[in-house]
């Protein structure tokens, strides 16, 4: 007989519960036939750069009765970012001319630009900005001009709907420049410098499809308001159409003119000139 202690210890104890048993192990149903394919991740969303970049050249040759040639290149880059955008472009254009029967070549155009630009955007529409640039013409006798503007922007329409774009920004500022003049062609020849300050109205119309027809107008008037009374003109349009990948071909016609010259040149200049481009 067991002592009563030991049974009451017994009688205490808890009985020792079974092992659980295992899971079940997950169903294969990936190569059973109809079972659903898991859909695949979302593609990532497209990295769009901020910056926007582009060159041009065009070349001009005559021969026979007269050989001539007339070379243009420019160049334009624009950062565009949330608060600010930033933009530079840059051209340039030479041509020299010489008769049959003329032992020395004649100068028809030499000329080039730079220009910096930054813009404060406040809101979608509104922005303040800020400019500089250095110009030079020699056949028209300025020898350099350096300019500085400041002023406000105002976007009207800025819409990209199905790749359309449509564009329409108009600017008023006030603009300082400084004219160093010399005479180049015929004979050199010192010409007093020239001050400007003047306000600005300026706009700039985009049209077009970026890989299809495409329409560029810019165009800016300015009346100085010191010293001699002097109105300055100047007019780009452009149409370019895109050939394959990035290259286009445009033409474009810019008008200048300047009421108050230097002694011995013509107040308006024209240009007529056919380009290829390409988007960088």
């Amino acid at each position: 007989m067991f002592h009563p202690l030991i049974l009451l210890l017994l009688a205490q104890t808890p009985p020792v519960a079974p092992p659980a048993p295992p899971p079940p192990a997950p169903a294969v149903t990936a190569n059973l036939p109809g079972a659903p394919c898991p859909a695949p991740p979302p593609p990532p969303p497209p990295v769009v750069s901020p910056w926007t970049a582009s060159v041009g050249v065009g070349l001009i040759w005559l021969s026979g009765n007269t050989r001539s040639v007339t070379f243009t290149g420019n160049a334009s880059a624009t950062r565009t970012g949330k608060d600010w955008i930033f933009g530079i472009k840059a051209g340039g254009t030479y041509g020299q001319s010489r008769p049959e029967d003329a032992a020395a070549a004649q100068v028809l155009a030499l000329m080039g630009s730079l220009q910096l630009r930054g813009d404060r955007r406040f809101n979608e529409r509104v922005s303040a900005y800020l400019l500089g640039g250095i110009e030079a013409d020699h056949v028209k006798s300025v020898e350099y001009r350096g300019l500085g503007e400041g002023g406000a922007g105002y976007i009207w329409v800025d819409r990209k709907p199905n790749g359309f774009e449509l564009f329409f920004r108009t600017d008023l500022g006030v603009r300082y420049a400084h004219e160093s003049r010399f005479q180049y062609y015929p004979v050199p020849l010192n010409v007093p410098d020239v001050e400007f300050v003047a306000p600005r109205l300026g706009v700039e119309l985009r049209v077009g499809r970026a890989e299809g027809v495409h329409f560029l107008q810019t165009a800016e008037a300015l009346t100085n308001i010191t010293g001699e009374s002097r109105t300055v003109f100047n007019s780009l349009s452009k149409l370019s159409v895109h050939l394959v990948d990035k290259l286009s071909i445009g033409v474009s016609f810019t008008v200048g003119f300047d009421s108050a010259p230097a002694t011995g040149k013509v107040p308006t200049d024209t240009a007529l000139a056919l380009q290829l481009d390409y988007a960088l």
